[in-house]
C-alpha cells in the first residue's frame, strides 16, 4: 500500500513501483559521482614527492652559496682592533663556524626538521620569533595590495576585451605597459618626491608619508594608518594590476570569439551574461595561474617597496639580514618562501583540474 495516495471509495488504491516513479513523481535515476581517478592520486603523490626532493636540493644549494659568500659573518669581528685572535676564534666556536659546510648543512637540517631554525647571529634572537614579528605587517600590506590589484584588473581586462581598439582599450593597454616598464624602486622614490615631499597638506605637514608603518610619537589612529598604507599600496597595485589586465585581456580575446560563446549569443542571452557567466569563466584560468603563482609574495613581501617606504615587514627584513650575512634569518626566509613556491605551483595543479573539465589525466 502506497502511504502517499489517498485512501476512499472502500478500498486502497496500489499502484505500481515503476509507474509510481515514473507518473507521480518522475523520479530520476540519482546521478552518481564519477569514481575517484586512480591516476590522479598516484599524479598528485608522485608530484608530492618530487615536491620534497625539490626543496631539499634547493636547500643545499641556498645553503651552500650563502655560506660560501666572502667576508662572511666574521667581517664585522675582523675589522675591529679590540677583538684579538682569541675572541675572534670563540666567536666562531659559538656559531659553529670552524666545522665544514656539509656539517654545518647537516646539523642545520636535523634542527629544522625538528622545527628549530636556529637564532639570528645579529639579535640573538630565534629566527621564527623575528619572522613572526614582521610577518603581519607584511600579510597586511601585501593582502590589501592584492584585493586592490584584483579590484582595477579584472573589470579593465574585461572592458579592454569587450571594447577592442577604442579609445578605453587604448588608454588601459598604454597605462598597462607603463606599469610593466617602470622601475620600482624609481616610481617609488617619484611618489615620496610627489606626495611627501612636494606637495603639503593644510597644516604644512606632508600630503601623505613617504616612510614607516605609523607616525611615531602619537597614539593609534586608523586614519593615520591608512596614510601610511596609501603610496606603498599604490605602487604595488599600479605595477601588478598592469600584468595581470594584459593577462586577462589577452586571454578574454581568445575566448569571446570561440563557437560557444557565439552559440551563447545566438540563443538571446543578455550580453553581461554571455561575457561574466560563460566567457569569463575559461578566461579568468591563466588569471587564477598567475595569482597561485604570485601567493609566495604575500609572506615574502616586496623588498623594493619595504626598503624604500621603510615598511617593517619581511622584505625589509629579508634586505637587513643580508647585508649583515645573518645566515640562520636569511636561510629561514629563502626557505619558507621556497616551499611556499612549491606549494603554489601544486595548488595551481590541483586548481587547473578542478576549474578545467578538459584536463584529465590519461
Amino acid at each position: 500500500m502506497c502511504p502517499f495516495l489517498p485512501q476512499g471509495g472502500g478500498g486502497t488504491r496500489i499502484l505500481h513501483v515503476k509507474y509510481f516513479q515514473r507518473r507521480v513523481f518522475a523520479i530520476r535515476p540519482q546521478e552518481r559521482l564519477p569514481p575517484a581517478n586512480p591516476l590522479m592520486l598516484i599524479y598528485f603523490t608522485r608530484r608530492i614527492l618530487q615536491s620534497v626532493f625539490t626543496l631539499l636540493v634547493i636547500s643545499m644549494i641556498l645553503y651552500g652559496l650563502i655560506s660560501s659568500v666572502p667576508g662572511g659573518f666574521m667581517s664585522a669581528y675582523t675589522e675591529r682592533a679590540d677583538f684579538t685572535p682569541e675572541d675572534l676564534a670563540r666567536i666562531r666556536a659559538k656559531f659553529g663556524l670552524d666545522d665544514p659546510i656539509p656539517v654545518r648543512y647537516a646539523k642545520w637540517l636535523v634542527s629544522m626538521l625538528q622545527g628549530d631554525m636556529g637564532s639570528s647571529f645579529t639579535t640573538k634572537r630565534p629566527v621564527m620569533e623575528e619572522i613572526a614579528d614582521r610577518l603581519p605587517n607584511t600579510l597586511l600590506l601585501m593582502g590589501l595590495m592584492m584585493v586592490c590589484t584584483l579590484l582595477v584588473a579584472i573589470p579593465l581586462g574585461i572592458l579592454s576585451a569587450v571594447k577592442q581598439y577604442t579609445w578605453f582599450d587604448h588608454i588601459a593597454t598604454t597605462a598597462a605597459f607603463a606599469g610593466q616598464s617602470l622601475p620600482v624602486f624609481w616610481f617609488g622614490l617619484l611618489l615620496i618626491i610627489v606626495f611627501a615631499v612636494t606637495l603639503k597638506g593644510g597644516d604644512g605637514r606632508p600630503l601623505l608619508p613617504g616612510s614607516g608603518m605609523y607616525t611615531l610619537g602619537e597614539p593609534f589612529s586608523l586614519w593615520d594608518r591608512i596614510r601610511h598604507l596609501i603610496l606603498p599600496v599604490s605602487m604595488l597595485t599600479f605595477v601588478s594590476a598592469a600584468e595581470y589586465m594584459r593577462y586577462l585581456r589577452s586571454s578574454m580575446l581568445d575566448v569571446i570569439h570561440e563557437d560557444y560563446v557565439r552559440t551563447a549569443r545566438a540563443k538571446g542571452l543578455r550580453e553581461n551574461l554571455v561575457i561574466y557567466k560563460h566567457a569569463l569563466r575559461n578566461a579568468i584560468i591563466p588569471l587564477v595561474t598567475l595569482i597561485a603563482l604570485d601567493l609566495p609574495a604575500l609572506f615574502g613581501g616586496a623588498l623594493f617597496t619595504e626598503t624604500i617606504f621603510a615598511w617593517p615587514g619581511i622584505g625589509r627584513l629579508y634586505f637587513t639580514a643580508a647585508l649583515k650575512t645573518d645566515y640562520p634569518l636569511v636561510m629561514a626566509i629563502l626557505m619558507i618562501e621556497s616551499a611556499l613556491i612549491i606549494g603554489s605551483s601544486l595548488l595551481v595543479d590541483f586548481l587547473y583540474a578542478t576549474l578545467d573539465p578538459r584536463i584529465r589525466l590519461s
